[in-house]
């Protein structure tokens, strides 16, 4: 739904145009070479049928042309292409050997090309992704020109919350760059990533380099501040023990350096000595445990919208202001709902301390079917609250979840195998969420063991909400309308139970909403709602106060809907555009420190 008024941040308000987002992308391998491409670019936005008609503007890259950042405020539809081009001059001595182009992410199948030769093509709008432009670069200026189309829900692929409108739970799509792009250059035989795994059971860390090139020397260090706690010149793959150091956790959030030079390439990574499992409480509960003992992960569900950016954070301030003001409120953790967010993002979290549960982007043609989805779980849930329609996994259930397309299935394995290598590094990341609600969902438990061969170090809730087959970590509800009784998927479930998500309860703040037309309780999901700060306060209370009995009974993770305020949703702690935190900080602290093991 297009917005009445145009409700800016504090940080859009300030966007510098011809410099946004200038921090370096990647904190997880830093080098010096650096080159950010973000600012003015000349765009258009023409029927793909016609052909290019010539640029018609500009638009402030890395923000969609859909958003105000981008100073453009049109919608690229299905049946459009959109184009971007800029020229750029590499300093001088920039050139190493190679010169990488690296896009943050770009929504969704995109073509680009150097002074008019093509240098690659990518498909898939959440992750990162670079093409070697050497061979194309000339001396002084050159061109780059880019060309995107995004099907949104009229495709396979992975689009989660976006459907073309927005309306209620689901929003108005993005397109086109959404991430920052840059440029660095390496040598060329160079570093292309780094693979590390904290051992606290054995007190050391596995590390692995992915080299392009061979029979180059290999210096490992590992790092306190400036104390060298480690030096090691193994090649390839090394475990280097650690002979003490100190636990990652939410409230100790310490990271150390990781630097790694191969032949002439160097970088710098970091990482956090931590483990997540299940495991046994001395009451026999199976629960969540963090470094070996039982931890309650109390957070919220995340959505990583702006209200002047959309997908894109106006600024990196703006990142660390979400995360900063739920940990002030008690929270311990984020689940990113149906997104997956710059690395910047997870990076913040690491050294804030801020546990993340990281949902796999939806996908499947066309609109979902409500029916399976939503009300006849939830009608079942208001009767026995038990997993009802347990649909199994295989062919005969693939159009009920529109996944019909075996290519659109094939493309989610490849996406999910993406997301997994993009943030396996991430310190705080402790829980995958491959399905939720069914949007899209499809033979689970394949998923499932997908996941956990690719990364046995963390949990998995493999069916968030309902739609459950029984596998990974996780008995999941979700549960907004009626009470919560515990239960088991099976008398044999030796999972642990996570109340996924809950709450959602709805205050407006006049003047901070994305729709001004939208009067109370019209257009939002039919969650509790208050007319005063006074209603919203007890209703919270009501509701934690009703679940806090249940930690002894077994459960282990509460997810608050949620974070903000998001288009037509109006259930956030704080509003759209973060002018307003609903509630008092030492209100929600105190709440949620009684839950705690």
């Amino acid at each position: 739904m297009k917005p009445d008024n145009k409700l800016y941040t504090r940080w859009g308000k300030t966007l510098n145009q011809n410099a946004p987002l200038p921090e370096y992308p990647r904190p997880q391998m830093v080098r010096d070479s650096y080159l950010n491409l973000n600012g003015l670019w000349d765009y258009a936005i023409c029927p793909t049928d016609g052909g290019f008609l010539g640029y018609q503007g500009q638009i402030v890259v890395p923000f969609s042309p859909e958003c105000l950042l981008s100073g453009v405020e049109r919608t690229v539809t299905p049946r459009d292409t959109l184009y971007y081009r800029r020229f750029f001059t590499l300093p001088e001595g920039f050139n190493r050997g190679r010169v990488l182009l690296h896009f943050g992410a770009v929504d969704y199948l995109c073509n680009v090309s150097v002074n008019g030769q093509r240098v690659g093509t990518h498909r898939g709008g959440y992750l990162p992704f670079s093409f070697d432009v050497t061979s194309a670069l000339l001396p002084g200026e050159n061109e780059l020109t880019i060309s995107v189309t995004d099907p949104s829900e009229e495709g396979n692929q992975a689009r989660g919350k976006q459907i073309t409108g927005g309306s209620g739970i689901w929003y108005a799509p993005i397109s086109g760059i959404w991430q920052t792009v840059w440029m660095e250059s390496v040598p060329t035989s160079y570093i292309r990533s780094v693979h590390i795994t904290p051992d606290i059971d054995n007190n050391c860390v596995w590390l692995k380099a992915d080299v392009v090139g061979e029979g180059l020397d290999y210096e490992w260090v590992i790092a306190d501040g400036d104390t060298v706690l480690v030096q090691n010149n193994t090649p390839g793959e090394v475990c280097l023990r650690l002979n003490s150091y100190r636990l990652w956790t939410p409230e100790d959030p310490h990271l150390y350096d990781l630097w790694l030079t191969v032949g002439s390439d160097r970088v710098r990574c970091y990482f956090g000595m931590r483990k997540y499992s299940l495991g046994t409480d001395d009451k026999g509960v199976v629960r969540m445990f963090l470094n070996n003992k039982p931890y309650f992960q109390n957070g919220l569900l995340d959505q990583g919208y702006w209200s002047d950016g959309m997908y894109t954070a106006p600024s990196d301030e703006a990142l660390i202001y979400d995360i900063q003001t739920m940990k002030d409120l008690g929270f311990n953790m984020l689940r990113k709902h149906i997104k997956i967010e710059p690395a910047r993002w997870y990076y913040h979290c690491d050294r804030l301390g801020m546990l993340v549960w990281q949902d796999m982007v939806s996908g499947g043609r066309g609109v979902y079917n409500m029916a399976t989805i939503g009300i006849r779980p939830t009608v079942g849930l208001l009767f026995n609250n038990k997993h009802v329609l347990r649909l199994s996994d295989g062919e005969k259930n693939y159009r009920r979840f529109n996944r019909q397309d075996a290519a659109g299935r094939e493309e989610f394995y490849q996406d999910m195998y993406g997301t997994i290598d993009a943030l396996y590094n991430c310190v705080s990341l402790c829980l995958w969420v491959p399905f939720n609600e069914g949007w899209g969902q499809f033979d689970a438990q394949k998923a499932t063991d997908m996941i956990r061969e690719a990364d046995p170090t963390r949990l998995i809730d493999q069916a968030s909400g309902w739609h459950d087959q029984g596998g990974g970590d996780v008995n999941s509800f979700h549960i907004y309308f009626t009470p919560y009784r515990f239960c088991r998927f099976s008398k044999n479930d030796r999972r642990t139970t996570a109340l996924t998500e809950f709450g959602g309860l709805i205050y407006i703040e006049n003047g901070h909403i994305h729709n001004e037309s939208t009067v109370f309780g019209v257009n939002m999901p039919g969650y509790r709602s208050y007319r005063t700060k006074e209603g919203l306060l007890s209703g919270i209370k009501k509701v934690y106060d009703k679940l806090l009995p249940k930690v002894a009974e077994g459960l282990s993770a509460l997810v608050y809907t949620q974070v903000s305020d998001v288009q037509d949703e109006v259930n956030g702690m704080l509003t759209y555009d973060r002018e307003v935190l609903k509630l008092p900080v030492e209100f929600m602290r105190a709440i949620n420190d009684q839950f705690k093991l």
